[in-house]
């Protein structure tokens, strides 16, 4: 690398990490993020804090006296009939009237009827559902004379409990593919929107360059590949930095966030409702081991291997949609708002690449998923979503050393149009002049 590049990475890298806007997205943002789901996080936890009283009117006859309370809805068993309760509500006594009706045991559906001038919320509606559901359905079993017991012996949780043939020492359970899906959407996701966010940045630095003529200034001094090389390196560290600061914020900030309120979604399963519902315990100790499957499922994850694949596929996918927004904000003319809609010739196949991306969650390994993690415009996408998939190295190689090929070419190619669509103004470019550009010696 010569000098005059890293002079150019040098005042690319510093006038931007050096900027208000900057160090205001890179060190606020995080805070901003742990600060809205932990607040989302304690909202959900505490519930809503409008308690309601809730009259039952139980004409059905079924025991639902252990039921006491659900999330914030107390019952009240101490209504004779409906008028009585309907009084108590006029009077600001109680927030609702449920109407327990008898129960048909031949009809499929039962209705319930709630009196009040405030409907219930989603959340509420369906908590009594629930809640009520179990004891319609006890009540029907009771009175068809079957065997709890032996019905219980019907219901069967059937799972896929997965085993490698040819990899006899690899661990898999039901749960690898749900956990790996997840890693390769998430990064897949991010790595899209990183790309796009800083190779535009190339461009819109290129264009405001041209159109204030600073870059006649620039071009005296330095190679046209050179100015354009520095910039896209220079945006690319911009983007690397600021990666790199909200990993380390954000992890920070959420083990503080953790370590002060204490929130646990374990944790917060009103003693009441545990009471009032007998299975609720073995749910919860039932949640607590997927979590811990799930966590144990991301630590066999292959991080030391994966990790720098990441890496490698966020340079590619940059330097291949970076090379193409700094050709597209050479060639426009003097206006500025026709380089942003020449965009989508650049953010199309990565769009593409998003899509089949979403596909490669479920299916990492289809036809599709495999041919897009190789070809060198949808592999920065398609691929990471695959990695903790664990593909086989023959296609990690391959796209690997499609990307370098279809970077190197693509960065000569954008150089020849940058040279001379660098100082092109008045002018739209065609295709053949974009050509003609291309083959100029």
């Amino acid at each position: 690398m010569n000098n005059s590049i890293k002079q150019i990475i040098k005042r690319e890298y510093l006038t931007r990490v050096k900027s208000k806007t900057f160090l205001l997205t890179t060190f606020l943002a995080p805070i901003g993020m742990v600060l809205l789901f932990g607040f989302l996080g304690f909202l959900l936890s505490r519930g809503s804090d409008d308690q309601k009283q809730i009259a039952i009117i139980n004409e059905a006859n079924i025991d639902v006296s252990d039921i006491k309370s659900k999330q914030n809805m107390t019952f009240d068993y101490s209504y004779a009939d409906v008028n009585s309760a309907l009084l108590a509500y006029k009077d600001e006594k109680i927030d609702g009237v449920l109407v327990l009706p008898k129960v048909q045991v031949e009809a499929k559906d039962y209705y319930m009827t709630f009196h009040s001038d405030n409907q219930l919320a989603i959340d509420e509606s369906q908590s009594l559902q629930s809640l009520f559901r179990k004891k319609i359905r006890n009540y029907k079993i009771t009175s068809l004379g079957i065997d709890q017991d032996q019905l219980k012996l019907i219901d069967t949780s059937v799972k896929i409990d997965p085993k490698s043939v040819l990899d006899t020492e690899k661990e898999m359970s039901s749960i690898t593919s749900l956990v790996s899906s997840g890693i390769g959407g998430v990064v897949g996701y991010a790595l899209f929107f990183i790309i796009i966010i800083y190779g535009s940045q190339v461009m819109r630095s290129v264009t405001e360059e041209k159109i204030n003529r600073i870059v006649e200034v620039l071009i005296s001094t330095v190679r046209p590949f050179d100015l354009m090389m520095g910039k896209v390196i220079g945006v690319g560290l911009v983007g690397l930095t600021q990666i790199v600061i909200w990993m380390i914020l954000i992890s920070v900030f959420s083990a503080i966030g953790m370590s002060i309120f204490g929130m646990s979604g374990m944790d917060t399963v009103s003693p009441d409702i545990v009471g009032s519902m007998p299975e609720a315990g073995a749910v919860v100790e039932s949640s607590k081991d997927e979590v811990i499957k799930v966590i144990n499922e991301i630590m066999k994850v292959n991080w030391l291997l994966i990790l720098p694949l990441y890496l490698f596929y966020f340079l590619i996918g940059y330097f291949t949609y970076a090379a193409l927004f700094a050709a597209i904000g050479s060639a426009v003319g003097d206006d500025i708002q026709e380089a942003q809609s020449l965009t989508m010739i650049a953010t199309l196949p990565l769009m593409v690449a998003m899509y089949i991306g979403i596909s490669a969650v479920t299916s990492p390994n289809s036809s599709l998923s495999v041919w897009s993690s190789i070809l060198p415009f949808t592999a920065p996408v398609v691929m990471p979503v695959r990695l903790p998939a664990e593909p086989p190295f023959w296609q990690i190689g391959l796209s690997m050393i499609a990307s370098v090929i279809s970077v190197i070419v693509l960065i000569w190619l954008a150089a020849r149009i940058y040279r001379v669509g660098i100082l092109m103004y008045g002018k739209k470019a065609s295709v053949k002049e974009l050509v003609k550009w291309i083959a100029y010696k």
